[in-house]
């Protein structure tokens, strides 16, 4: 779930939730921050982390400044839950626990954003979801209204 400020474009993260199959689980904290891991990464490729380039083909988001990543100042609740079922290509049966949030979460915050914003007849946004590119978006939606 997230919230957007319509007048800002900042998108809010306010209530996440991550199901993995990790196979059998060794060690429940440890899969529990990988999966908390993962999850923070996802919310950076879906609200802040793009490489752009100028006309020359040159990046410009060379240094953190420019290319930013999530930190915890943006967590929200976060419910882990797991299926366990065992992989049968290694004998402890475990699977990788890491991969989940950052495969599933950026599609995850866009529907719920296009879901936030579904008042304002916005239909279409593209990753990361910038404040500048939903603030765009909605004024773009909001003239084609006024048309």
């Amino acid at each position: 779930v997230v919230e957007v400020d319509t007048a800002t474009g900042q998108v809010c993260p306010r209530r996440l939730v991550a199901v993995d199959d990790v196979g059998r689980v060794v060690d429940d904290m440890l899969v529990e921050s990988q999966v908390h891991g993962s999850v923070m990464q996802g919310l950076g490729a879906a609200l802040f982390e793009g490489v752009r380039f100028d006309e020359g083909g040159q990046p410009i988001t060379t240094t953190f400044m420019d290319y930013l990543v999530p930190s915890f100042a943006l967590d929200a609740p976060l419910t882990v839950d797991r299926l366990c079922h065992p992989a049968p290509s290694n004998p402890l049966g475990a699977k990788g626990a890491g991969e989940g949030g950052c495969i599933g979460m950026p599609p995850a915050v866009l529907n719920a954003t296009l879901d936030a914003l579904r008042p304002w007849v916005v239909e279409e946004l593209q990753i990361p979801l910038t404040p500048a590119a939903v603030w765009t978006a909605l004024r773009s939606a909001e003239e084609a209204e006024i048309r």
